[in-house]
């Protein structure tokens, strides 16, 4: 599969995002478009479900908030306007301390933790571009599954203001969040629910090939 397609080599901006009705996904990076289509594929979903429900319970009665893509997350400049920002994103799960970067539409502003879940079309682009991109806005704690090898790349940002890998972490592991002391997410659960879709589509196939 293709990466992310761009679309024309112009400088866009979160106003611009906002005009645009072709009923597809977008993000904005540097003031280039990324078209986010097609939609996730199933084991994307169940994953980022799983994590968005171990992380929505833990939050109950707590002042953070977490949301899951779509999702925008403008990232303006210092002293810039939110529509003249030239980067929005949807990641695939945030975790938003600060109540006054929620906005009816998104948030603007870094958020305290972003998790990005890798497919084959943004694998390069959440392990290279989106990485910097978090890094430079300030963003706390950044994860990155990988739903086929079943692993958890867990950067925090250190004294320098970079990220620096905390480690790798498997389906065996529970690491903690940072960024929500006392919360440790299953990775076990996490990734059965990948194993669950992949039993069932095996057993779809037998169906189908016996019909």
């Amino acid at each position: 599969m293709a990466l992310a397609l761009r679309k024309v080599e112009y400088k866009y901006t979160y106003g611009d995002y906002l005009q645009w009705d072709d009923n597809q996904r977008w993000e904005i990076i540097d003031g280039e478009a990324y078209n986010m289509s097609p939609a996730p594929i199933v084991e994307h979903q169940e994953i980022a479900g799983e994590l968005y429900q171990q992380i929505k319970l833990f939050l109950r009665s707590k002042p953070c908030r977490v949301y899951f893509a779509p999702f925008d997350v403008v990232l303006p400049d210092v002293g810039e306007n939110a529509e003249d920002s030239e980067t929005v994103v949807q990641p695939d799960i945030v975790v938003i301390c600060d109540r006054y970067k929620i906005t009816r539409r998104g948030c603007t502003g870094a958020p305290d933790m972003v998790i990005e879940i890798l497919s084959p079309a943004t694998a390069v682009k959440d392990q290279k571009e989106k990485k910097d991109l978090y890094e430079r806005v300030g963003v706390r704690e950044y994860w990155i599954v990988h739903p086929e090898e079943k692993w958890v790349h867990i950067f925090l940002r250190d004294d320098k203001s970079k990220f620096a890998l905390l480690g790798t972490f498997s389906a065996e592991d529970t690491p903690e969040v940072n960024t929500l002391p006392g919360l440790q997410i299953d990775l076990a659960q996490v990734f059965a629910a990948s194993a669950w879709l992949e039993e069932t589509i095996a057993k779809n196939k037998e169906v189908n090939a016996h019909r």
